[in-house]
């Protein structure tokens, strides 16, 4: 106790202790502080008014312990759902909710955590039913409804197991014993109905999703009908209608955030954790992350039809070129009124890819009004600092609701806001891979769900359901010629794309002309590569022999801006060059394939991928290493450049010979 005269004690209210084990499970212990002021000693003890801030208090430090289970077994993970202290961990029974399916399916928890039901009454035995029956089953009971509740409440595509829904159906039948007249039970019965009412449409969907999944070309179909199940009816029936950009930019960008607010709305949350998404390339995996998937389709699309539309017809002159590109800016800059995130990131991706970017005559003949705007908006996706600005931009959009003035009507608030999922995607993929999923002793590393500080996995899922209850109130209405030429859009391939670019405008016209900007797609980063002779290599190297060159790789979408001076008002800004052949890399590359697919770009004899380190080129003439085992889309800095090294290990073999080519 310590007395103080308008003066506080700058304490931190929680602390880390340590650990503690107990029954096989580890805690994490923290100290939490709480003050308690109290009036000086000749106040009294019936003095009830405040004191004022220079009255002579003393202040009152309250200590206590508090425990956070960090690991244990699964059993003892379920136990705590049901005996845990809420005021201890309060944060524990949500996080378990949103996460648990990446580690332990649905059915698994079920059968821990639902007690058999009671032995059947002797006969001629009767216990005369009263309302308040429900409230006199025990605190174990208690606590296991009160779990359900919250699960059917929040997470009730994780019950979705169809054609039965057995899960569902075992949660009906413990909740019709348990607590029969109880909320529960009733939620339990409705989503049931749900489920078995909607097992057909639900159905095809996801086979749809798995069918289409490859398909970058096609976006995906929820249902048949909702706004984008549109689709399937007008599929094949304008091949020669009027293409997409022959329509409004206002219907254009509305047709898009209502297909996007269907599709987000639609996902899964628990979809989009690190350990599910990641195993959607693995063999076998096509139906994992449908949901995702589609979201995913989508954007592709979206960008498709920006590559299809601006360089679809080579024959075009410069001026009709830059009209497109002005349109396609437009309707950016709608879907970015509309509050519409996905679409916005899809149409600057295409924009600053390089087929398009690279046509210096094209943006030369753009205006400097749609040139300003195109780089206001390529600034909203910046990716310094870990894409701080597109996060504090969908932070104060989502503020909008909450500072509106008391009493304001739901419909008289904006809509939205629909965002660009791989950012959340890509967080939780670095969670996921930050931290192991077991400890020793065979326990779950139930801390990797919620670890400090946050953002943490069952805080990131919770703000992708409030974002996705906030889609639901766009009021839009489909255009099915719009949908129609969506659907209906050539779609060029990355080397399609290429090879048109450079047939409209050779490599050899390649100047200073295009939009500067900076920026790399975080879903999956295109990285170009390019062998150039080593320094200090011996008089007898050759240039395509290994052990004296070196691979400088850099991003192609879109490429780095120069050291430059801006230029004068009115002329397009300075690019680089053409760019080299490209290298895609995805969040599953290692260090060691990239270098291997670097070296097989070029012809380099595979033996030598083992004798080469990857090094990223920081600002200031630094480099940071990126070891063969890690995994370079998370290892790579987010404030250095896309810019990366190969160089030769210290101690390789040395050779003159030349690689085959």
């Amino acid at each position: 106790m310590e007395r103080t005269t308008s003066k506080e004690l700058a304490l931190a209210p929680l602390q880390d202790w340590g650990e503690e084990t107990e029954d096989g499970a580890v805690y994490s212990v923290s100290l939490r502080r709480q003050r308690s002021q109290r009036l000086s000693p000749g106040a009294g003890p019936r003095a009830t008014q405040a004191p004022s801030p220079g009255a002579d208090t003393f202040l009152h430090y309250r200590t206590s312990k508090v425990r956070a289970l960090r690991a244990a077994r699964l059993e003892r993970l379920v136990r705590e759902l049901v005996s845990g202290d809420r005021e201890q961990d309060p944060g524990f029974v949500p996080a378990f909710l949103a996460t648990h399916r990446a580690f332990v399916p649905t059915a698994r928890v079920l059968d821990l955590l639902l007690p058999p039901p009671p032995p059947p009454l002797p006969p001629g035995v009767e216990i005369k039913k009263t309302e308040g029956r429900d409230l006199t089953f025990n605190n174990n009971l208690r606590a296991v409804v009160s779990v359900l509740g919250s699960w059917l409440r929040d997470y009730p595509q994780d019950f979705w197991d169809p054609p039965a829904h057995s899960d569902l159906g075992s949660v009906c039948t413990f909740l019709g014993w348990a607590a029969p007249s109880g909320a529960e039970a009733r939620e339990a019965e409705k989503l049931l109905g749900d489920f078995l009412k909607n097992a057909e449409p639900q159905q095809e969907e996801e086979e749809r999703s798995q069918t289409w999944a490859g398909h970058p070309g096609v976006a995906q179909i929820p249902r048949p009908d909702s706004p984008v199940g549109c689709l399937e009816e007008v599929e094949g029936l304008v091949r020669e209608g009027p293409e997409l950009l022959d329509f409004s930019v206002d219907d254009v960008a509305e047709q898009l955030t209502l297909m996007d607010a269907e599709l987000f709305s639609r996902v899964r949350p628990f979809e989009c954790l690190g350990s599910v998404w990641s195993q959607r390339d693995r063999p076998g995996a096509t139906g994992t992350a449908s949901t995702v998937r589609a979201t995913v389709t989508q954007f592709n699309t979206v960008t498709g039809c920006v590559l299809g539309s601006v360089l679809g017809s080579p024959g075009l002159a410069a001026p009709q070129r830059a009209q497109r590109l002005e349109k396609w800016i437009r309707i950016a800059q709608r879907c970015r009124e509309l509050r519409n995130f996905s679409s916005l990131r899809a149409i600057l991706s295409a924009l600053q890819s390089n087929p398009i970017y690279r046509l210096k005559r094209s943006w030369g003949a753009l205006s400097r009004e749609p040139l300003s705007t195109f780089r206001k908006l390529s600034q909203i996706f910046s990716d310094e600092n870990n894409h701080l600005s597109s996060r504090e931009i969908l932070s104060q959009e989502e503020a909008t609701e909450e500072n509106a003035p008391p009493g304001s009507l739901p419909s008289k608030l904006p809509p939205g806001p629909i965002p660009y999922l791989g950012t959340f995607l890509t967080d939780l993929v670095m969670l996921d891979t930050a931290l192991p999923d077991m400890l020793e002793g065979d326990l779950i590393n139930f801390e990797k769900r919620r670890k400090r500080p946050p953002p943490q996995e069952w805080e990131i899922l919770a703000h992708i359901q409030q974002l996705q209850r906030r889609c639901q109130s766009y009021c839009l209405s489909s255009h099915l010629p719009i949908l129609a030429a969506l659907r209906t859009q050539r779609q060029l391939s990355e080397e399609q794309s290429y090879r048109i670019s450079r047939v409209i405008e050779p490599p050899a016209a390649s100047c200073p002309s295009s939009p500067r900007v900076r920026r790399r797609i975080s879903l999956t980063k295109r990285l170009s590569a390019k062998l150039s002779r080593e320094r200090g290599s011996s008089p007898g190297g050759s240039p395509r022999d290994p052990s004296s060159s070196t691979s400088s790789l850099s991003p192609v979408s879109p490429p780095s801006s120069p050291r430059t001076r801006d230029p004068p008002p009115g002329s397009p800004p300075a690019s680089p060059g053409p760019q080299g052949p490209s290298t895609k890399l995805t969040s599953q590359d290692k260090a060691s394939s990239v270098v291997q697919r670097a070296l097989e770009k070029h012809n380099v004899a595979q033996p030598w991928a083992q004798d080469y380190q990857l090094f990223q080129a920081l600002p200031g003439d630094r480099e940071l290493l990126i070891p063969d085992n890690a995994n370079v889309f998370y290892a790579m800095s987010p404030a250095g450049p896309g810019d990366f090294v190969l160089r030769r290990k210290e101690g390789a073999r040395r050779t003159t010979s030349v690689s085959p080519a």
